[in-house]
């Protein structure tokens, strides 16, 4: 009855978080990045802080930002208008150099509650990283020839999160999508698992579960330091 009763809770927050946060915006087809993903990347961007729109102003260049809140990687409900909560279904063709994507934590809260996961889990992604949903966009995306960042999720520091509860099956996640990346140098995993401090909630929204201004530009930051070291990598699968 908890799971039963937590399952829908955390279905409301999702859709609410949907209508008020979940505009995709494209801003044109010449940028040379590409951002996709679920609430992660997507939260701020009313205010123009979001994820995307701080690696804008370090990179100074324009970034195309799909992501959708509350969207997921495996995605087969029959919502019309609703082909961004699909984040394979979010890419757009284009001539990326680099692509940004996150995804799979709704996949796991929404989808498992974060409770009995396993199933979900391999087919999210394998546990050496070798095939799955996750790998599947991966490879699509590099066969365009742009270089694939993966980002993970930020970490509750431990005050009172929704989500603490899915700490273990973050950390899984989290190792399985490294394995995917070392086996290919156009594909690079990003960790967020120690940009917040214990007891620091200053990184996270007052729902304490999406990033605030402070963790969006933190996020930001990283992905484009990431970027700016791996500029000689190579783009194109072998």
């Amino acid at each position: 009855m908890f799971q039963l009763i937590s399952r829908t809770l955390l279905t409301c927050i999702a859709l609410l978080s949907l209508a008020g946060c979940g505009e995709t915006v494209t801003r044109g087809s010449s940028s040379p990045v590409l951002v996709m993903g679920d609430s992660l990347m997507a939260w701020n961007g009313g205010s123009n802080r979001a994820i995307s729109d701080v690696m804008e102003r370090e990179l100074k260049q324009e970034v195309v930002d799909r992501s959708v809140s509350s969207a997921r990687i495996v995605y087969n409900l029959p919502l019309t208008g609703a082909a961004g909560l699909s984040i394979p279904k979010q890419y757009r063709a284009g001539d990326w150099d680099w692509v940004v994507v996150n995804g799979g934590g709704n996949d796991l809260w929404l989808g498992c509650g974060c409770f009995a996961c396993k199933r979900k889990m391999n087919r999210l992604v394998a546990q050496d990283g070798s095939y799955g949903a996750i790998p599947d966009l991966v490879a699509k995306l590099r066969s365009t020839g742009a270089r694939v960042i993966y980002t993970g999720y930020l970490r509750s520091p431990g005050t009172g999160s929704p989500i603490e509860y899915c700490k273990d099956e973050g950390q899984e996640l989290d190792r399985r999508i490294a394995r995917m990346a070392k086996q290919d140098d156009g594909v690079f995993f990003l960790s967020l698992a120690d940009l917040v401090p214990n007891g620091d909630r200053s990184y996270h929204a007052l729902d304490m579960i999406h990033p605030s201004v402070k963790g969006s530009a933190a996020i930001a930051s990283r992905i484009t330091g990431l970027m700016r070291q791996n500029s000689a990598k190579p783009h194109a699968t072998n």
